[in-house]
């Protein structure tokens, strides 16, 4: 359940809000700065919805009204698939086969901690984290949605290694940075990508020294 930059718990913490868990903030979040997909501020008639943590109605019933609406579907079908697959993943990144509940709702589960304090807690429904991705592939979970974004690995890299570059020069990168972007890549594709092989060939480039 664990393995690479999408499932870090110290990332699926920041794109939690400390209470709940949202597929849209997570799948928009990772799409824009993983996968470079230039997400547009929402219309502004669409109201926002916020997850039902009574588990009285799934988070995916949920999305499901913004992905009925015309203008919120065109970009909701591209990070929601992300953003739920990364839902067996609580607030604090802790890996979880079902939401936790309030009240009276769900089953009651009681125990002792590492440190000998009792705690006591409700579990609702299962974590649903299957789907579909834009083009219609099916994934069952998160392991299925990374075997099918690492058929483009050099794309990943890409908007890493643009990630860098915006956070190391403290500028864009333009157009004319694109030689200089794909010849960093070219030097790392035998280390098929690795994060060491970027970080190397970004600051040995004119481009780290120089832009």
């Amino acid at each position: 359940s664990r393995g690479g930059l999408l499932t870090q718990a110290s990332l699926l913490r920041l794109t939690a809000n400390g209470t709940t868990t949202s597929p849209i903030v997570r799948g928009a979040w990772f799409s824009e700065r993983l996968l470079g997909l230039n997400i547009p501020p929402p219309p502004s008639n669409v109201e926002g919805i916020e997850p039902d943590i009574r588990g009285a109605k799934t988070i995916r019933e949920q999305i499901e009204k913004h992905r009925n609406i015309t203008s919120c579907k065109t970009c909701h079908q591209h990070f929601d698939p992300v953003g739920l697959a990364l839902e067996s993943y609580d607030i604090a990144g802790g890996y979880r086969h079902r939401y936790r509940a309030v009240g009276d709702l769900g089953d009651p589960v009681k125990g002792f901690g590492k440190n000998g304090h009792a705690f006591q807690f409700r579990l609702a429904k299962t974590a649903d984290n299957g789907g579909q991705m834009a083009d219609g592939t099916p994934f069952e979970d998160i392991q299925d949605m990374k075997a099918i974004l690492l058929k483009n690995p050099r794309q990943i890299a890409r908007n890493i290694l643009s990630q860098w570059i915006i956070y190391a020069t403290g500028a864009p990168v333009c157009f004319s940075d694109r030689k200089e972007v794909e010849s960093m890549l070219d030097q790392c594709m035998q280390e098929n990508y690795g994060l060491k092989s970027l970080l190397h060939a970004l600051v040995q480039s004119s481009l780290f020294r120089h832009k």
